[in-house]
């Protein structure tokens, strides 16, 4: 599954700051616990010390019963958070988003022409996207012609450099492929982008020219 190293991470962060938080917490917290004991419908708190019994807390105190409520709450959410970030990191450690894919990749060329991959690898996925043929907007005649590195024309020098630099990333993309819209009918985006991560397809369009478009930019790190 592409992208779930990267979820690990960041629950890793959460539960990290989670106990970090918990714990900061339980510095300033009374010792002892809370008891409660309930009789005829009337709750009695008590706080224990030394004692499985405890001192019995008083109206007058209930700020002492809250408190120490709040600290086994603290430290349950800590031990639940401190047990689930050590299950993740021992997750991590051992864990690649590619390694069913590598277990195909890593057999000799001869042994992979004789294997079809439980699942289309990520090289087999790029090349039949670009095999889909489409057809682009056309150029005006008397339009300047800039081409990317890729060879492709496109319209200005803008584009070109970022056509570019996906290139030199290698991340798929292809330009001006059309889109239908139920709203807005057919689209040219100035560039979809084939994300590894998402497993799905990104719109760039650089100049923003519609509220669909703008909400569909994409950054470096996602299209991977």
């Amino acid at each position: 599954m592409y992208g779930l190293r990267e979820k690990l991470i960041q629950e890793q962060k959460y539960l990290e700051e989670l106990i970090m938080k918990a714990q900061n917490s339980l510095s300033i917290v009374p010792e002892g616990h809370l008891r409660i004991s309930k009789d005829k419908n009337r709750v009695r708190y008590y706080h224990c010390v030394n004692d499985r019994f405890g001192t019995y807390i008083p109206k007058s105190n209930g700020q002492l019963a809250k408190q120490l409520a709040q600290k086994a709450y603290y430290m349950t959410v800590a031990k639940k958070a401190e047990k689930r970030l050590n299950q993740i990191k021992k997750i991590i450690k051992d864990y690649s988003d590619n390694e069913i894919e590598d277990v195909f990749t890593n057999l000799h060329k001869e042994r992979q022409s004789l294997v079809t991959p439980i699942e289309p690898t990520w090289n087999q996925i790029v090349t039949k996207w670009y095999e889909e043929e489409y057809q682009g907007k056309g150029f005006q005649e008397g339009t300047a012609v800039i081409l990317t590195e890729k060879g492709e024309r496109v319209r200005s020098k803008s584009e070109k450099i970022l056509a570019d630099l996906f290139y030199k990333r290698n991340i798929p993309y292809q330009y001006e492929k059309p889109l239908y819209l139920q709203v807005y009918g057919t689209i040219y985006p100035d560039l979809t982008i084939l994300s590894k991560r998402l497993g799905e397809e990104i719109y760039w369009e650089h100049e923003g020219v519609s509220d669909f478009m703008s909400c569909h930019k994409c950054d470096f790190a996602s299209c991977h």
